[in-house]
């Protein structure tokens, strides 16, 4: 990481290339990323058996938002990646409501765009 500290009006700066800066402000934003409050999955019934509706709900949600914060996305920003509305991404995200198929596949589809965006922004 070569680097040369310059001194300008007083003050002593650090100048780096930018592809070092960048990553070292997308680790930093990633650090920086508060860990989601997950929807808790459904308890077992006397007999051992989850509540198959319910489970597959709140799964889908849990992943949902462990990619979405993973790429330091809002749900503002993912629903106009995906094209879907906000309202429903926070409703997914409560794990109370069942998606459509297409729905996600546009979800899906944004999501792999915003980790192909991320792996390029750590190549530069």
């Amino acid at each position: 990481m070569p680097h040369q500290i310059v001194t300008s009006k007083g003050q002593r700066f650090v100048m780096v290339p930018v592809a070092e800066w960048r990553r070292v402000e997308h680790l930093t934003a990633k650090a920086a990323t508060p860990t989601p409050i997950l929807p808790t999955l459904p308890k077992a019934d006397q007999d051992g058996n989850l509540p198959a509706l319910a489970y597959i709900q709140v799964s889908i949600a849990r992943d949902l938002l462990r990619e979405r914060t993973a790429l330091g996305l809002t749900q503002q920003q993912l629903a106009k990646l995906a094209g879907v509305r906000e309202e429903t991404l926070s409703r997914l995200e409560s794990g109370k409501h069942s998606p459509t198929v297409r729905t996600v596949e546009k979800i899906e589809r944004a999501l792999q765009k915003a980790k192909r965006r991320e792996k390029l922004e750590d190549n530069i």
